[in-house]
């Protein structure tokens, strides 16, 4: 399995090409391409992990490539990344967040549905194994009347704002809570925006804590039933990348993405709502 890669300043990538080219945990898979030409960056990746080419334009991976990462940092960019090579066909894993717009989103799904291409895009936190835990853990109580997730994310981020890292716990609280969203309300602090809104029966809180230069508090999540309470801490690992890339390679393999293209749409609702809010005049902002 012959993988290119589009974007490649993404801490993911190191995790990426040390699991399939330098540890060979991958089963037949390697990154093969690279794109964005040669860079100090490009450069040092083909050396370790022995990528065999680097091309200047994404395009030019159509034929080198069995499947596709679109790992550039800006979300607003990935759908004129992905649609080249959903459009022949090829599966391709678009790294968080999907997209910044809806409108973006669905033009990825849509045009993988038409060209028979399957398409994931996940935040790395919803497969990592304290991500596993949580969900079995509310499963066994029951589906929840209400899910918390909290988590650091910078509205202000240059990589799309809120959508950078606020994926991660909103990917994360809507695989805990199915069903249509509605009633997004965004409220704001000095340090916090907080989105809450309603997803299928569930009533679902996100809080999005703005990191400072010396640390950033922890992911966690909570879900609550009639009568029980569970809760987990959730521990990125050395290898948090490695669950959501072994998804991707069986999709490749078997021709089914690991998520529903209407889950992949559910989470950039959330957000889009959010940023939107934050844009507002009437923003509750300090």
């Amino acid at each position: 399995m012959r993988i290119g890669i589009i974007g490649t300043e993404n801490t993911h990538v190191d995790h990426i090409v040390g699991h399939l080219n330098i540890h060979e945990a991958g089963g037949d898979a390697r990154v093969v391409a690279l794109s964005g030409g040669h860079s100090r960056r490009n450069d040092m990746l083909a050396t370790t992990a022995g990528v065999e080419r680097i091309v200047d334009e994404p395009t030019a991976l159509l034929g080198l490539v069995d499947a596709v990462i679109v790992a550039d940092r800006y979300g607003a960019h990935h759908r004129d990344l992905a649609i080249p090579f959903l459009t022949e066909g090829l599966p391709v894993f678009v790294d968080k967040p999907l997209a910044c717009t809806v409108e973006d989103a669905r033009a990825m799904t849509d045009t993988a549905l038409a060209h028979d291409a399957p398409l994931t895009s996940s935040s790395a936190l919803r497969w990592i194994p304290d991500a596993d835990a949580l969900v079995a853990r509310s499963v066994r109580a029951g589906r929840p009347h209400a899910v918390v997730m909290s988590g650091p994310a910078d509205p202000d981020s240059e990589y799309g704002g809120i959508f950078f890292y606020g994926i991660h716990p909103v990917d994360l609280a809507l695989r805990l809570a199915p069903g249509e969203i509605s009633d997004v309300r965004t409220d704001t602090t000095d340090t916090t925006v907080t989105a809450s809104f309603t997803a299928g029966g569930t009533r679902v809180v996100v809080n999005f804590v703005k990191p400072n230069d010396r640390d950033q508090i922890p992911f966690h999540g909570m879900t609550f039933t009639q009568d029980t309470m569970v809760q987990q801490t959730l521990t990125l690992g050395a290898q948090y990348c490695v669950p959501g890339l072994e998804a991707f390679l069986e999709m490749v393999r078997t021709g089914r993405p690991p998520i529903g293209y209407g889950d992949l749409l559910r989470p950039i609702e959330v957000l889009e709502s959010v940023a939107a809010a934050l844009r507002s005049p009437a923003a509750d902002l300090p």
